[in-house]
């Protein structure tokens, strides 16, 4: 529309023989209000602008989720966030879960105009259950991560500013037990080695650290009895890493893994490998033949303590789906 009125507009003054009228005193003398320049010092994202973010989201996802819309619900979210998305959708028959929003508590760091990836945290809860959002921006903002804190969990305390705004912790920062960019490799060893690797004692014992390695090692002893090879890897990754300093001088870290799980035929004893119940509405049969290799996304939310102090890191939240399965002959 706006460009039919130009060329509309640009037709009747080429045709228009008579010169414009020359403008009034009042016209003249009139200037209009321009609109400052941001500072180098204001910052790049203000609280009021990231509670615009978030309820422009919430408000489009809904509409989205009860339309059934995967195309257009992927194109407000990125990174592991978009496949979990993907994974809702089509492991629903595009009927993902609908949610219900709280009153979001804002963590936005202090950015300067010349950032390049900005980005910001929301503690809200969805569905009832407390819940971290974090906004990341490339050409526009989208969801990055999303994480349910664990039943029973208190909210993390961020350090905020005397202005609202939070501190975003640098990825080598050493301030803490782990620096952001080591998080993710941290705990795929935990997960993978349990108590028995380099990493044992830095990060707490529980269902998504040494429980897991533990499951890995069952696993991997029934499949060897039923004439299988069973494997199953963590990896960080080059999902986006985000840190927020906390009271006291902790950090919030959230990141996002993905595990590989792999099952094959090494005997005569089978020629086909089960395919499990939540893995079927991506592979369509319950068997697979000569092996079935699985990924999933998970994404967590982690306390990391002061440098120095001997408690572990704790996670808080956590979501994960498998999002892709195949299989075949090796």
């Amino acid at each position: 529309m706006l460009a039919l009125a130009a060329g509309l507009l640009a037709t009747a003054v080429g045709c228009s023989a008579a010169p414009p009228p020359a403008p009034s005193q009042v016209a003249a003398t009139t200037t209009v209000p321009v609109t400052p320049s941001p500072s180098a010092t204001t910052p790049l994202i203000t609280p009021v602008d990231a509670a615009k973010v978030f309820t422009t989201f919430t408000a489009t996802d809904d509409l989205l989720r009860a339309g059934g819309d995967l195309r257009l619900a992927m194109e407000l979210t990125r990174d592991a966030e978009a496949q979990l998305t993907s994974a809702a959708f089509l492991s629903t028959g595009n009927r993902p879960p609908r949610y219900t929003w709280g009153t979001p508590t804002l963590f936005v760091p202090r950015f300067r105009q010349d950032e390049a990836a900005p980005w910001f945290t929301v503690l809200t809860t969805r569905n009832g259950h407390p819940t971290l959002l974090t906004f990341a921006k490339a050409d526009d903002w989208r969801l990055s991560s999303a994480t349910q804190l664990l039943p029973g969990q208190d909210p993390p305390d961020i350090r905020l500013d005397a202005e609202g705004y939070a501190t975003a912790l640098a990825p080598d920062d050493k301030s803490i037990t782990i620096s952001p960019q080591f998080m993710g490799p941290l705990h795929a060893t935990v997960a993978e080695a349990g108590e028995t690797g380099v990493a044992a004692g830095l990060l707490a014992r529980g269902t998504y650290t040494t429980d897991v390695a533990e499951q890995i090692t069952t696993d991997r002893e029934r499949a060897k009895i039923g004439g299988f090879s069973y494997d199953s890897i963590f990896s960080a990754g080059d999902y986006p890493v985000f840190a927020l300093r906390m009271v006291g001088g902790g950090a919030l870290i959230q990141y996002a893994m993905t595990r590989t799980t792999t099952t094959t035929v090494e005997t005569d004893k089978a020629d086909f490998v089960p395919v499990p119940e939540e893995a079927r509405w991506l592979y369509h049969n319950d068997r697979a033949r000569r092996f079935l290799k699985t990924t999933e996304i998970n994404q967590y939310a982690t306390l990391v303590p002061p440098s120095g102090t001997p408690t572990p890191a704790a996670i808080i939240a956590h979501t994960g789906s498998l999002t892709k399965a195949v299989g075949g002959d090796p």
